[in-house]
C-alpha cells in the first residue's frame, strides 16, 4: 500500500458554517459569559434527551464535581466506580473528601460489573458513579437495583454517551439519576470545553445551579439584563463553572446535526468491523447488550498469543510507519501514581480492567474522516497484521 504522506490525527474536530455563524452571533451579541444562547442549549439539550433540567457547565468535570456536591459527601465516606476511566472520575471523588473504591468491570464489555460494585459496598459507601464506556450504557437496572437495596444515590459519568441509549430505549440522561455529559473536543458533540448536567430533581438542580455560579441565588447573566438587577445573595460558597455563550453557539449548532454525525460514526464503524473480521486475534470492544452504542471510541483488542505482535507494537507501526494517529482509553485509574500512593492501590485489585488495558487501542473514528482516510486505516491495520504474519 501506498504510505500517506500527511498524518492521520486520532481525532479531528467537526464544523461547519452553521459553527462560525453561530459563534460570530454570540461574539457580535455582546454576550461572552453565560447568556440567552446559554439557556437555549439548556433547553434544547434537554428536550432532546429527555430531562426535565440541564445545566451547561465549563466541563464534564464540574458537572461530576457538583453532582457529588449534592449529596454533602463526608471524609471517610466512600463511592464507587470503574477503574477502567478518565481520572476526572476519581479525582472529583477525592476533591469532594470522600475515597474511591474501585469496582472491577466486566472482562468483555469493560463496562463496570454490577456484581462487583456489590461486593465493595461497605457501611461507609454513599453512591456509584459508573461511566457509560466508550458510548455504551451500563446495566443501569442492575446499578439501580443495589442503590435502591444499600440506600445509595448514583450520579452517572456520560461523558462517553451523548447519543446512547439505555436498555429500556432512553436516551442516557432521561433517568430518575444525576447525569454528566461532556463536550470536550473529542467528543461526539463537541464545543472545545464544556459540559452538561442533566437531572429530573428541581431541588437538585437548584442547588447545582447555584453552586455553579458562586453560590450566588440569582443567575448571573440576568443580572446584566434588562430584566435583571444588581442585587443578590451568596447562599454557600459556590465554584464558578459556567459555560460560555460562544460555547453555546457552537453546543446548539452540533446538537443540530448530532444525527447526521452519528450516523457517519456508525459507518466508519461498520467499515472497521468488516475489514477486520477475518484477522485472529484482533477483535473490536463488543458493542454492549444494554442500549444503543453512540460510538464514541472504536476500540480493538489486541491478542498477542493469536495474532503475534503486541498492542504497543500495533500502535508504533500505525504511528512511524503508516502516520496514523492512535490512542488508549486507558490506563486503570488505580495503578496511577497518586492512587497507588494515596489510597493503597495496586496492580491485581481490578485484574479484568488490568488485563484489557494491556490489549486495547482506539482507532480514529469522526465524522470529517472521508471514504480514503477510513480504507486507509484499514488497509494499515491489515498490513501491520500481515507482517507480523510473515
Amino acid at each position: 500500500m501506498k504510505i500517506r504522506e500527511e498524518f492521520l490525527p486520532y481525532c479531528r474536530p467537526c464544523y461547519g458554517a452553521a459553527e462560525l455563524d453561530g459563534m460570530a452571533d454570540a461574539i457580535r451579541s455582546g454576550w461572552w459569559s453565560r447568556g440567552p444562547k446559554v439557556a437555549a442549549f439548556e433547553q434544547a439539550f434537554a428536550e432532546r434527551v429527555g430531562a426535565r433540567h440541564a445545566l451547561a457547565l465549563n466541563s464534564c468535570t464540574a458537572g461530576l464535581f457538583l453532582g457529588l456536591k449534592l449529596y454533602d459527601l463526608q471524609p471517610g465516606d466512600q463511592v464507587i466506580t470503574t477503574p477502567l476511566t478518565f481520572c476526572a472520575t476519581a479525582n472529583v471523588i477525592v476533591h469532594n473528601g470522600a475515597t474511591p473504591v474501585f469496582a472491577d468491570v466486566d472482562p468483555v464489555t469493560g463496562l463496570i460489573d454490577p456484581a462487583q460494585i456489590e461486593q465493595k459496598i461497605t457501611p461507609k459507601t454513599k453512591g456509584v458513579l459508573p461511566v457509560h464506556y466508550a458510548g455504551r450504557a451500563c446495566d443501569m437496572d442492575a446499578i439501580n437495583a443495589l442503590a435502591d437495596k444499600h440506600g445509595l444515590f448514583v450520579l452517572e459519568d456520560a461523558a462517553h454517551a451523548v447519543y446512547t441509549t439505555y436498555a429500556n430505549g432512553n436516551w442516557v440522561g432521561n433517568t430518575r439519576n444525576t447525569v454528566a455529559f461532556s463536550f470536550y473536543a473529542t467528543k461526539n458533540l463537541a464545543v472545545g470545553e464544556g459540559g452538561m448536567l442533566t437531572t429530573n430533581n428541581a431541588a437538585l438542580f437548584e442547588r447545582a445551579q447555584r453552586l455553579s455560579l458562586h453560590g450566588m441565588s440569582r443567575d448571573a447573566w440576568k443580572r446584566f439584563s434588562a430584566a435583571g438587577s444588581w442585587r443578590y445573595d451568596v447562599v454557600e460558597a459556590g465554584y464558578k463553572y459556567n459555560m460560555t455563550d460562544p460555547a453555546a453557539a457552537l453546543g446548539l449548532a452540533q446538537l443540530d446535526r448530532l444525527e447526521t454525525m452519528q450516523q457517519r460514526r456508525l459507518a466508519i464503524a461498520n467499515a472497521y468491523n468488516a475489514a477486520f473480521a477475518d484477522l485472529p486475534g484482533i477483535t473490536p470492544l463488543p458493542s454492549g447488550p444494554f442500549g444503543r452504542n453512540a460510538w464514541h471510541l472504536y476500540m480493538l483488542l489486541v491478542d498477542p498469543a493469536r495474532c503475534g505482535f503486541t498492542r504497543d507494537q500495533l500502535i508504533e507501526q500505525l504511528h512511524d510507519v503508516y502516520r496514523v494517529g492512535t490512542s488508549v482509553h486507558y490506563m486503570p485509574v488505580h495503578l496511577h501514581p497518586f492512587y497507588r500512593q494515596t489510597f493503597g492501590t495496586r496492580p491485581g485489585d481490578c485484574p479484568h480492567a488490568e488485563a484489557l488495558f494491556a490489549q486495547m487501542v482506539s482507532l480514529p473514528l469522526y465524522p470529517s474522516m472521508t471514504e480514503e482516510d477510513v480504507t486507509y486505516v484499514c488497509e494499515a491495520v491489515r498490513a501491520v497484521a500481515a507482517r507480523f504474519a510473515a
